[in-house]
């Protein structure tokens, strides 16, 4: 296995590596490409590094984040990120402008990582997310509410500590870290995209190509997860 690629070397690589990656994902569906959208893929395709390079700096953490939702270790995400520049590279002739620049290179890492997590048999292809309304795990435990569907247990407000204090709480960011590592890989990848990474519905769809349906439910189910871990991390059910 070599070893991971940084900003600078996927930069440096970037003339002289022609390595094509299997698949460049077509753009697809969504918010099209902004005029910056445009003006950056024509300074790219004009061999302007500088672009490039500004490109990955401004992406390259977060895909990087990205990618640990689907394979093991950091080597093999930084792996999947150096294969997603060098899709990027040899895709651009192939963008449309259907989608955002940001969408279609978040999609091609999410293909390269979906793949490579297949491969080191932890992760499950997106195509297998199936369809919400055949998943009938509750979101929240049926035992917190009342006969007639009101709270027997209700949600603590976990605001009654200063942001400060509960950032202190070293033992409770483990917990919700852990929490999100554990959690299934369809959920772990929206709650991701939704809460660490900033994006909206629309692009999380569009890169993971599934339903605003099945976004929001996996999204509600990834949250209430962990706000129960919270709950019981601060000594509250």
């Amino acid at each position: 296995m070599s070893e991971p690629h940084s900003p600078a070397d996927v930069r440096l690589k970037a003339t002289g590596i022609r390595t094509v990656a299997r698949e460049v994902p077509r753009p697809g569906s969504g918010t099209p490409a902004s005029p910056e959208d445009r003006a950056v893929i024509e300074k790219l395709l004009a061999g302007d590094e500088a672009a490039f390079g500004s490109l990955v700096e401004r992406y390259h953490g977060q895909l990087l984040r990205l990618a640990l939702v689907f394979v093991s270790d950091r080597m093999a995400a930084e792996e999947v990120v150096q294969e997603t520049w060098l899709g990027v590279l040899n895709g651009l002739k192939s963008f449309e402008g259907r989608s955002a620049l940001k969408t279609w290179i978040f999609r091609i890492l999410t293909n390269r990582a979906k793949t490579r997590g297949v491969r080191e048999r932890r992760s499950i292809p997106f195509s297998a997310l199936g369809d919400p309304d055949l998943d009938h795990e509750p979101a929240v435990d049926p035992d917190r509410f009342t006969p007639q569907g009101m709270w027997a247990d209700p949600p603590h407000r976990l605001d009654e500590d200063s942001p400060e204090s509960l950032l202190l709480r070293k033992e409770t960011m483990a917990a919700i870290a852990q929490a999100i590592a554990e959690l299934p890989a369809n959920q772990r990848a929206v709650l991701t995209m939704r809460d660490i990474e900033g994006l909206d519905a629309d692009e999380v769809c569009n890169i993971l190509e599934i339903s605003e349906t099945n976004q929001r439910v996996l999204l509600h189910r990834a949250r209430s997860r962990l706000r129960l871990t919270l709950e019981r991390d601060l000594g509250r059910r």
